[in-house]
C-alpha cells in the first residue's frame, strides 16, 4: 500500500499523496464502486488513468470514506455527502486528495517540466522571475505558482475565472514552503493560505480559504 505521504495541515485538514505502482487488479481489490463510477472506470482507455482512479478510492478510505460518499456538481467539483470539503489531483504516477471538515480546500500535483516556460505568460507576469539564479529555479517557482492557481481555481469553481487576470500569488522563497494568494473576481476579493512541497521532480500545492 504505497501511501507516499500524509500531511496534517491543521486539526481539521488532512492531505494524502499516493504513488501509483501497483497493478490495476491489486488496486481494485476491496474497492466497491457506484454504478456511475464503475461506468466511468470501464470507459477509461488508459490503464494509467484507471489505476489512478482506483488509487484515489484508497486515499478516500484513509479518511474513512467510500466511493459512494463522493459526488460531483455540474461544474465538476467534487463534494462529500457529509458536508466535508474535498479536492482531488492526479499527475502521472502520483495522486492526491485533501479533506477539510471546515474550510474550502484545493490541491494540485504537477510534474516540473520545461514546458511551463512556454506557457508561463498565460498565467503569471514573467518579469517577477528575472532575479532567479537559473532555469531550474524558474521552472520550480513557476510550477509552484501554477499549482497554487490551480488549487484556488478548484476551490472557486466558477466559469470565466482567469489565472492571469483574477488570481494573484504573493512572492515567496522556496524555503518558506508557504505563501498567500487572492482572487479578485466580479467585484469580490477572497484570500487564501497556500502551502507547497516538492518530491521526485513533482510539486504538490494545497490551499485553504482565510477566515
Amino acid at each position: 500500500m504505497p501511501i507516499y505521504k500524509s500531511i496534517t495541515v491543521s486539526p481539521a485538514i488532512s492531505a494524502h499523496v499516493w504513488k501509483v505502482t501497483e497493478a490495476e487488479g491489486l488496486l481494485a481489490e476491496g474497492i466497491e464502486l457506484s454504478d456511475h463510477c464503475q461506468n466511468r472506470l470501464d470507459g477509461m482507455k488508459s490503464e494509467a488513468h484507471r489505476r489512478a482512479f482506483l488509487s484515489i478510492r484508497h486515499l478516500l478510505a484513509i479518511e474513512g470514506y467510500v466511493d459512494k460518499d463522493l459526488y460531483y456538481d455540474p461544474f465538476g467539483k467534487p463534494h462529500l455527502k457529509d458536508g466535508s470539503h474535498i479536492s482531488i489531483t492526479h499527475s502521472h504516477n502520483f495522486t492526491g486528495i485533501i479533506v477539510s471538515r471546515l474550510d474550502e480546500v484545493g490541491i494540485d500535483i504537477e510534474m516540473q517540466r520545461n514546458k511551463i516556460l512556454r506557457i508561463a505568460n498565460k498565467f503569471t507576469p514573467l518579469e517577477e522571475y528575472r532575479t532567479l539564479a537559473n532555469t531550474e529555479a524558474v521552472i520550480r517557482k513557476l510550477t509552484i505558482v501554477w499549482g497554487a492557481k490551480e488549487s484556488l481555481y478548484k476551490i472557486y469553481a466558477q466559469k470565466g475565472l482567469s489565472f492571469l487576470r483574477h488570481i494573484d500569488v504573493a512572492d515567496f522563497a522556496f524555503d518558506d514552503f508557504r505563501t498567500t494568494a487572492k482572487i479578485e473576481y466580479q467585484g469580490k476579493t477572497s484570500n487564501y493560505d497556500v502551502e507547497f512541497l516538492e518530491f521526485e521532480g513533482f510539486t504538490c500545492v494545497f490551499a485553504k480559504g482565510q477566515k
